[in-house]
């Protein structure tokens, strides 16, 4: 079986979509169990996640922190590195966001702040996902390793910086002080009622329109540029790469710096957009469940965006769920178990199945 054959549409939307079908087979069982009719619990979950539009809001809100995080770990992933420190980039991408809104916030407008914030995001992200970088390129320290501690590392400096740097003496909370107005990224709510569309009030802001240039930035940087294909080669064969004169150290190190830098530009959703001042954990997992949207969408940017709308509409779904039922919104937790499960572990027990299906029906129809 070729795979050449199998266009992009079949690995990028059939096998996902199977994929995430057999997931919510399992989860009606396990509604069963609790005693919930599965079609209510997703009629629920879709009603409010997509039913009203203050829900579509919390939902791309959701969707949009998915979406840094998820072509995070994608980027990584073309040169065959596994980034498990988006969950620290993001953190500490968190602290250059903040620090440019604390000192600058009330002196510069929002069109000058945020080319800086964006950069300072991007920058904090990069340079904490670089030294895992560099010790995998050039000593030979596996990724997976540096980067789970390397998490470790970023929650206790931002523990220590929040309770004892950042936090106002007239607190005890351990966050900063709250940014300037002036520095809050806009609403998209916001946006719309100044040309006259009425919609109302919820988190998602303006970041969204940066992440999806980001998934488009992705997609050329990755297909369309010599860097790309320079990552793409070392992801597929590293000895073939390296043979024809593809630097593995070099290659290493831009993927991770991209992979940090966009891990880094979550923190505009949360920090900027919603939050206005840094808190402790303020990340919430979303590092580690951008790599069930990779998977899930199977590393490409496309895949990447329409994954993570899925697991924003489990999120707000869930909720919607645990207040209709009373039920534990961690439900929402096992939910996303059973979608990774059976987007990575489980990945290719359909998918050869259905390729040779595929071929089988592409030969017939070349026959007839």
């Amino acid at each position: 079986m070729s795979q050449q054959r199998i266009p992009l549409w079949v690995n990028v939307g059939l096998i996902p979509l199977v994929n995430f079908l057999m997931a919510f087979a399992v989860s009606a069982l396990l509604f069963y169990y609790i005693e919930i009719n599965p079609l209510d619990a997703v009629q629920v979950m879709w009603q409010g996640a997509f039913g009203y539009a203050e829900g579509v809001g919390f939902t791309l809100y959701y969707a949009t922190g998915f979406i840094f995080t998820g072509l995070a770990v994608a980027v990584a992933y073309h040169a065959g590195l596994f980034n498990i420190g988006g969950e620290g980039q993001a953190y500490v991408g968190g602290l250059g966001v903040g620090l440019v809104c604390l000192w600058l916030g009330d002196t510069l407008p929002l069109y000058l702040l945020l080319p800086l914030a964006l950069l300072a995001g991007g920058l904090f992200g990069a340079a904490w996902a670089f030294v895992p970088a560099y010790l995998q390129a050039k000593r030979g320290s596996h990724i997976v390793i540096t980067t789970i501690m390397f998490n470790f590392i970023a929650s206790s400096l931002m523990a220590y910086l929040l309770v004892d740097v950042l936090k106002p003496a007239s607190t005890m909370a351990p966050e900063s002080a709250v940014f300037a107005e002036a520095s809050w990224l806009p609403k998209i709510h916001a946006v719309l009622a100044a040309i006259g569309i009425d919609m109302p009030a919820s988190p998602v802001n303006i970041s969204l329109l940066w992440a999806l240039l980001c998934a488009l930035f992705v997609w050329g940087f990755l297909w369309y540029t010599r860097w790309g294909y320079q990552i793409r080669s070392v992801g597929a064969n590293a000895h073939a790469a390296s043979y024809a004169g593809i630097s593995y150290s070099r290659v290493t190190i831009m993927a991770m710096a991209i992979s940090g830098m966009l891990a880094g530009f979550f923190a505009l959703n949360v920090i900027q957009g919603e939050l206005h001042q840094i808190k402790l954990n303020y990340v919430e997992g979303f590092g580690f469940t951008g790599i069930a949207v990779a998977l899930m969408g199977r590393n490409h940017p496309v895949g990447v965006i329409l994954a993570s709308l899925l697991f924003g509409f489990l999120y707000q779904g869930g909720a919607e769920l645990s207040f209709e039922y009373g039920v534990d919104r961690n439900i929402v937790v096992v939910l996303q178990g059973l979608v990774i499960l059976f987007s990575g572990a489980l990945e290719h027990m359909f998918k050869p199945r259905l390729e040779a299906l595929y071929i089988k029906l592409a030969g017939q129809k070349e026959a007839a």
